[in-house]
C-alpha cells in the first residue's frame, strides 16, 4: 500500500506541475481524485487490510487525498493568474490614440418637434396630457359634438376595430388627440391647461398625409379666458417656434363642430420662384385650426358652460416640421432610412427650451 501511494504522489506531483491548461488540470482531479479515481480506488480496499495495517493506510490515503488538492488548487490558481496575464497583455489599449470615430444617434424630426413644441407651451403654464391610443365613439366623436353623419365617422376615413358585439359601439383607433381633452375635463376639475402631443390614425395615403401622424391638442378652461388670449397664446408660440419675433399671423373664421367660434390660423410666407419661405412675402400658409370651447362640449363633460369657458387648438407635427425643416414628403418620416435619419435629424445635445434656443 505505501508503495502506491507513494507512486501516485509522485506521479501526480509531476502532472499536475506540467498542466498546461484548466481542462488538462480537470482531468488529472478526476483521474486521481474522481469517484474511480486512483486514490479513491486505493480507499476501497482498506477493508481489506487488517485493523492495524487499516488505521495507518487510511491516514496516509487521506493525507495524499489533502496534499493533491491543495496542489491542484494552487495550480488552477496560477493557470488562472496566467490566463488573466495574457488577456491584458493582448487587449491592452494605448490611451494615447486618438479616438476612434463612431456613428452618433440622432432623434427623429418628430420627436425633436414634440419637445420644442412643450418647451414653448410649458413655459406658458401648460402640461403634459396622455391617453389611450384606442377609443370609443363618446370620447372621440359624440363627447366633441360630432353628429352621428359626420364623415370623420365613416369607415373610409376611421380604422374600427373587429370584433365588437353587435349592440356595442365598436373601438376604432382616435383619429386625433381631442378624447384625451374630454377624458381630462371628465376627471379634473377647471381650471385645466393642457397639451397634448401623440399619435392618430385615419385612412389617408400620400405625400402630405399618413395612416400614422401625430398631432399635438392644446386645451384651457377656466372662467375667464377668451378668444384674445388665444389669439396671443398661438401667436406666440408661431414666432418662437419658427424663430421669426415678427412672423405674420393671420386667423379666419371656420367651421368646427367642437368649438364656437371656430378660427384657422395662417402664417405669412413666400412661394416665389416655387420655393416657400416662411416669415417672407405676401401669400399665407394654414398650420392649424383653434375655437373657443363650444358649451356642448362643456356639458357634455359635465361642466356648467354659464360658469366655464375657455379655448382649443389643434395641429399635425409632421406638418409643422417639415415647414421648419424643409422636408418634402411626409412618408419618408417613416421608411426608416438611416440615411434620412442622419440627413435631418437631431443630436441628443439638441435639447429645445427657450433660455437654450430651440432647433434651427
Amino acid at each position: 500500500m505505501n508503495e502506491q501511494v507513494e507512486r501516485i504522489r509522485e506521479e501526480a506531483a509531476h502532472a499536475i506541475a506540467a498542466a498546461a491548461s484548466p481542462a488538462a488540470l480537470e482531468a488529472l482531479r478526476v483521474s486521481t481524485l474522481g469517484k474511480k479515481g486512483q486514490v479513491t480506488e486505493l480507499m476501497k480496499t482498506l477493508g481489506t487490510l487488517p485493523p492495524d495495517a487499516r488505521k495507518n493506510a487510511g491516514a496516509e490515503l487521506n493525507r495524499l487525498k489533502d496534499e493533491l488538492a491543495a496542489a491542484i488548487e494552487m495550480r488552477a490558481a496560477a493557470l488562472a493568474g496566467a490566463e488573466l496575464d495574457a488577456r491584458l497583455a493582448a487587449e491592452r489599449l494605448d490611451v494615447t490614440l486618438p479616438p476612434r470615430p463612431h456613428a452618433d444617434g440622432r432623434i427623429h424630426p418628430i420627436s425633436q418637434t414634440i419637445d420644442e413644441m412643450v418647451a414653448i407651451f410649458g413655459e406658458m403654464g401648460f402640461v403634459v396630457a396622455e391617453g389611450p391610443d384606442i377609443e370609443d365613439d363618446f370620447h372621440n366623436f359624440t363627447a366633441l359634438n360630432l353628429p352621428p353623419e359626420h364623415p370623420a365617422r365613416q369607415s373610409h376615413d376611421t380604422f374600427y376595430l373587429a370584433g365588437a358585439e353587435a349592440d356595442i359601439a365598436p373601438k376604432l383607433l382616435r383619429t386625433h388627440t381631442s378624447p384625451v381633452q374630454i377624458r381630462t375635463m371628465m376627471t379634473e376639475k377647471p381650471p385645466i391647461r393642457i397639451v397634448v402631443p401623440g399619435r392618430t390614425y385615419r385612412c389617408d395615403y400620400d405625400a402630405t398625409h399618413s395612416p400614422n401622424f401625430h398631432q399635438i391638442e392644446g386645451l384651457v378652461i377656466d372662467r375667464t379666458s377668451h378668444m384674445g388670449h388665444l389669439k396671443g397664446c398661438l401667436i406666440e408660440f408661431a414666432r418662437a417656434y419658427f424663430d421669426i419675433p415678427e412672423l405674420p399671423v393671420r386667423f379666419r373664421p371656420s367651421y368646427f363642430p367642437f368649438t364656437e367660434p371656430s378660427a384657422e390660423m395662417d402664417i405669412g410666407c413666400s412661394r416665389a420662384g416655387g420655393e416657400l419661405r416662411i416669415g417672407a412675402g405676401g401669400d399665407w400658409l394654414e398650420i392649424l385650426g383653434c375655437g373657443m370651447v363650444h358649451p356642448k362640449v362643456l356639458a357634455n363633460c359635465g361642466i356648467d358652460p354659464n360658469e366655464y369657458q375657455g379655448f382649443a387648438f389643434g395641429m399635425g407635427i409632421e406638418r409643422v416640421t417639415m415647414l421648419k425643416y424643409g422636408i418634402p414628403d411626409l412618408r419618408t418620416f417613416y421608411e426608416a432610412d438611416l440615411r434620412w435619419l442622419r440627413h435631418y435629424g437631431f443630436l441628443s445635445i439638441d435639447t429645445p427650451s427657450l433660455t437654450g434656443g430651440l432647433s434651427r
